[in-house]
């Protein structure tokens, strides 16, 4: 995974590897992310149940929960 760096002041920009603890941040992240995604696709499926056992639009919901 290559970094790239940019000095404001001159306008260098330096390219280089990552360290192997910017790897495993740029993972860690990464996973948190699917995690966060996973748990709001959840929560989505989960109103779309209780929208479906009242009877009610995707729109209609969208109203009521503002």
């Amino acid at each position: 995974m290559k970094i790239v760096e940019i000095n404001c002041e001159t306008g260098e920009e330096i390219i280089r590897e990552a360290t192997k603890a910017e790897k495993d941040e740029a993972k860690a992240r990464m996973i948190r992310l699917a995690e966060l995604e996973a748990e709001a696709a959840a929560k989505q499926s989960a109103k779309q149940a209780i929208a479906d056992r009242l009877g009610l639009t995707a729109d209609e919901l969208k109203l009521l929960l503002g």
